[in-house]
């Protein structure tokens, strides 16, 4: 923890929390109301409820957000986000600039009541984590059938969330799925972990900055290429926008060499 706990941030992560916890009760139950609703109603309806969250989160507990290379973001096509993963705020966040968007999620979460339910509702990509080879081959079929409908798909590479600072292996699902359905990659790169941490209650006023990448082609590149090339943009860019605080310990005593 690099960043200094007041009363303050207790107070306002205690207000934050209420209100999350408040929206996802009343956002669950009339979620299910939508269901009937087609698929791009009912998802700009459910999806309300992450961009009041994204406003309660800057108005209470003074998170902001900087956010560079929007214009890198096709517009005539979907295709696969590459992002880092250290908060629960970018699998929220980035729904402001890749519309309409799905994830890959862990099955067992679809039986969460009211927050599963409603994510139902948005056709998500439900792998099983234990069989590595089916989760492979489901991520493949439900991937490319949501892209073939204009929808983007959003793939944490390194599978869970990682410390600021610190970096997870990367897995080739995501660049799999893009080389077999022959869509573009967008690499995400962002520092949120250091306002709100892993798994963490509190959160810390600040700004956490965005990098929106250049379009990695798929066509003529192999799945290990693409994720090559995505974890290459992206540890770059984390180099750059990590706060000195959060860096790790080789990479202070390169810089001091």
């Amino acid at each position: 923890m690099s960043q200094r706990v007041t009363a303050g941030v207790v107070i306002r992560s205690t207000v934050q929390m209420t209100g999350y916890v408040l929206s996802t009760l009343i956002w669950g139950m009339l979620s299910l109301l939508a269901a009937p609703l087609p698929y791009r109603a009912r998802y700009w309806f459910i999806t309300r409820w992450t961009h009041f969250n994204l406003w309660w989160l800057e108005f209470v507990c003074h998170v902001r957000c900087e956010v560079q290379g929007v214009e890198n973001i096709p517009r005539d096509r979907a295709g696969v986000v590459l992002a880092k993963h250290q908060s629960a705020w970018e699998t929220m966040a980035l729904q402001r600039w890749f519309y309409p968007q799905t994830w890959v999620l862990k099955r067992e979460l679809m039986s969460i009541p009211m927050f599963g339910w409603a994510i139902s509702l948005l056709r998500p990509i439900s792998i099983n984590r234990s069989a590595i080879t089916k989760a492979m081959r489901e991520l493949c079929e439900q991937g490319k059938e949501r892209l073939g409908r204009g929808v983007w798909v959003v793939v944490f590479p390194e599978g869970t969330r990682v410390a600021p600072g610190e970096k997870g292996r990367y897995q080739p699902g995501g660049g799999l799925l893009a080389e077999r359905a022959g869509v573009p990659v967008v690499p995400v790169a962002h520092n949120a972990g250091e306002i709100w941490g892993r798994n963490r209650f509190l959160k810390f006023p600040g700004t956490i900055r965005v990098r929106i990448g250049p379009v990695i082609e798929s066509q003529g590149r192999s799945a290990v290429e693409i994720t090559r090339l995505a974890e290459q943009w992206i540890e770059e860019q984390m180099r750059e926008i990590t706060s000195p605080p959060f860096r790790r310990s080789s990479e202070k005593e390169k810089a001091a060499s």
